[in-house]
């Protein structure tokens, strides 16, 4: 595993610390491997340990009923998981979900109470984050309701690509319904449309994308206003 000097830069929200602030953080930063399919809160769960992921993917899902769940957003290494602390507030509203395993630094709520409380860069940055995370779940809702399943799943394929930084990851169908909210007749038609267009290949779970900037234009709006947002930031 890379030092942690080397795992924190990687992390957006950590890379901005001062050099005083990121040695006294750096003692409570322990560097973990997060495995696909591995939940790290539930709902109504208490949040233990916060997350920095480094080159690991969270999705985060509500609760529709007893049998489905829905991605309202998903948590790279620009951010943070366990943003309820950020509001001084310890229970999980959402399931956060590692969808694409790898590092990140976890650690424990009270540490983080502690280090959030006196340091203001740290603030700041997390509060930039809560503006992005609030407009990403926002935008994901409204893409949800008004976008068709093609356009949705070239938007998340791509947003999980900038995340993961890849253009190749292993996903199910089960799981891709999951993550959009629609039935896996619904995964399998979008994901054979845009492979007819030579967009993507997909194969018994394994997804490439082959033309980036064109899955981009045939990706819905959400994609670029989303991605602008974080260019900004």
């Amino acid at each position: 595993m890379p030092a942690i000097q080397q795992l924190t830069t990687a992390n957006h929200v950590l890379a901005v610390l001062s050099r005083p602030a990121y040695r006294r953080m750096q003692s409570g930063l322990d560097p973990v491997e997060l495995n696909y399919g591995q939940v790290l809160y539930e709902p109504k769960g208490t949040i233990d340990h916060v997350y920095f992921p480094v080159d690991s993917l969270v999705s985060l899902l509500t609760a529709v009923d007893d049998q489905r769940n829905l991605e309202v957003g998903m948590v790279g290494n620009e951010g943070m998981v366990g943003m309820p602390m950020v509001l001084g507030i310890s229970v999980s509203a959402v399931r956060a979900l590692v969808q694409g395993s790898g590092t990140a630094l976890r650690m424990t709520a009270a540490r983080f109470r502690a280090e959030f409380k006196k340091n203001i860069v740290l603030q700041q940055a997390l509060f930039r984050y809560t503006h992005l995370l609030m407009a990403q779940v926002s935008q994901t809702a409204a893409c949800n309701r008004f976008h068709p399943a093609e356009a949705r799943l070239a938007r998340w394929l791509l947003m999980t690509s900038d995340r993961l930084h890849t253009n190749e990851f292993h996903l199910t169908q089960e799981f891709l319904a999951h993550m959009l909210g629609i039935r896996r007749v619904g995964v399998t038609k979008a994901a054979r449309n845009l492979e007819q267009r030579k967009l993507i290949a997909y194969s018994r779970g394994a997804i490439r994308i082959l033309e980036r900037k064109r899955l981009e234009a045939a990706a819905c709006s959400c994609y670029r206003i989303v991605r602008n947002l974080q260019d900004d930031a």
